[in-house]
């Protein structure tokens, strides 16, 4: 068999001398038929083949290679194309259980040739740009710029079936395609800049569709890379246009078991919330279906998947409450903020773990300032979680608990009419703070020190004026009494502070 595939693979490679459009075709014919067959996977054979192709290619003139006949078989620019795309998936990794040990490393040496065979391919085509006798060349291009596009993000993106060779020789594959076709970026690639054919982003999609649906997505790892990043070039204006194509596989990404795909989904779902409008986004109910699918990754404990998670529902609730009118004679309803919210505090209160401590904390402010004065409905439990995570040591960058300083400085400021009745809990819970800070034997940095005391003291500042000057007066009895010169520091910062302040709200 071997010996077989050799022969016909040098056979195709001596017609360029025929000067018979159909003996070219027949020869690329040939190819194709050896790269879709079973032949393909014999190293001795392939090897002979990407010879024989590339030389095959260098033989024939570019006015020959692009040509374009009456007969279906002296069309070379859609045979070229065919030849493309069966390089493209002849590169494809495997599925990841098939692709251990070895597997990609060969993915990564077969890569390695086929850029070659796609740098000669394209060194033809800005031949033909160049020259005055093949008007056909934007043909061919539009034919090979699609595979020839999915190839170089595949293998130019860092992956375990990609080596720092065939990362350099995709990167070249990609720079070369942007250069024939003028365009300063990949966006402007997409989306068609300088370019009549503004088409190339929905030709992208459709050579990722066979293999981005639910049967048969994760035959190849690299499509849902491919598309994410992708999908992350085309922005507004151009990107609603192709909701109806994009919006399906992101869901279907997202929705898988693995964490990593559910972060890559999530981030899909981000992108279009971010630059498709809001119009679209709320026609038939996808706002409502985007929601509920990103909701249910809340209850997962994996911190970069909420950190992903948090960040597009923040994003997603002003096109949301669009959908949403309140009347002035009544209540107003509870929003999708204020659901999110109340399962976050849930899941803050117990939290042990550091690091999904730091994420909900860390998000938490952007929460308040959503809700505004409608924090008021969450006060108990936010006052339970604040007091809560100020106790707790979070590290050298006591990230946590300098957010959560900034949590409660905004509630204070939203809803300060109900603060006076918790000043006690609150002032015990930032003296406690202060004092710990100013004992602190621990190798915390100086400037985080620093940071979390004037955090604090700000804080007894904003809940003296809400107290309307009861810490002040609390505080001078501790005057007294404290030998700490820092702790001692922070008190009459806020006394001066308070001094001639006349309290008619914050």
């Amino acid at each position: 068999m071997e010996l077989d595939g050799a022969e016909t693979s040098r056979e195709g490679a001596s017609l360029p001398g025929d000067r018979s459009p159909s003996a070219l075709g027949h020869a690329f014919s040939k190819i194709l038929l050896y790269l879709t067959g079973l032949e393909a996977r014999r190293r001795n054979t392939r090897d002979i083949s990407f010879k024989d192709l590339i030389a095959l290619i260098e033989a024939t003139e570019c006015d020959r290679l692009f040509e374009r006949g009456g007969e279906p078989h002296h069309k070379m620019p859609e045979t070229l194309g065919e030849v493309a795309k069966a390089l493209e998936k002849y590169a494809a990794p495997p599925k990841e259980e098939e692709g251990e040990g070895n597997g990609y490393s060969e993915v990564a040496e077969k890569a390695a040739e086929i850029g070659l065979v796609f740098l000669k391919l394209l060194g033809k085509v800005e031949d033909a740009k160049n020259s005055l006798v093949c008007p056909a060349w934007k043909t061919g291009l539009r034919h090979l710029a699609g595979p020839v596009y999915v190839f170089a993000v595949t293998h130019s993106l860092e992956q375990p079936w990609t080596s720092p060779r065939s990362r350099e020789v995709a990167g070249q594959v990609l720079a070369f395609l942007l250069q024939i076709t003028e365009c300063s970026s990949v966006a402007g690639f997409l989306c068609g800049e300088n370019e009549e054919d503004k088409r190339r982003f929905t030709v992208i999609l459709g050579l990722l569709k066979p293999t981005l649906n639910k049967e048969s997505w994760k035959n190849n790892p690299a499509v849902k890379h491919v598309f994410s990043w992708t999908l992350q070039q085309v922005t507004r204006p151009w990107l609603n246009q192709h909701l109806e194509r994009i919006l399906p596989p992101s869901l279907l990404i997202s929705d898988d078991y693995q964490t990593e795909n559910k972060i890559l989904g999530v981030r899909c779902l981000h992108h279009i919330v971010l630059n498709v409008p809001v119009a679209d986004l709320l026609q038939y109910n996808r706002a409502q279906v985007l929601y509920h699918a990103i909701f249910n990754h809340l209850y997962m404990p994996e911190y970069h998947l909420i950190e992903a998670v948090l960040l597009c529902l923040l994003d997603l609730f002003p096109v949301l409450e669009k959908a949403q009118h309140w009347k002035g004679d009544a209540a107003r309803t509870t929003t999708h903020c204020d659901e999110v919210l109340q399962l976050i505090l849930t899941h803050m209160e117990p939290e042990h773990r550091l690091l999904l401590r730091r994420t909900y904390a860390r998000n938490l402010p952007a929460f308040v300032r959503r809700l505004g004065i409608l924090t008021v409905r969450h006060l108990k439990r936010l006052e339970r979680v604040i007091i809560g995570y100020l106790e707790v040591y979070d590290g050298p960058e006591e990230e946590a608990r300098l957010k959560i300083l900034e949590t409660l400085k905004l509630v204070m400021q939203y809803s300060w009419p109900r603060i006076s009745c918790r000043l006690v809990v609150l002032l015990k819970a930032l003296l406690k703070l202060i004092c710990d800070v100013a004992r602190d034997p621990s190798l915390t940095p100086e400037p985080v020190k620093n940071a979390l005391l004037q955090e604090a003291t700000d804080g007894l500042i904003l809940l003296d004026r809400c107290s309307r000057g009861q810490v002040k007066d609390l505080l001078a009895r501790t005057l007294l009494s404290c030998t700490d010169t820092t702790v001692v520091s922070c008190i009459r910062r806020v006394q001066q502070d308070s001094e001639g302040m006349s309290y008619h709200g914050i």
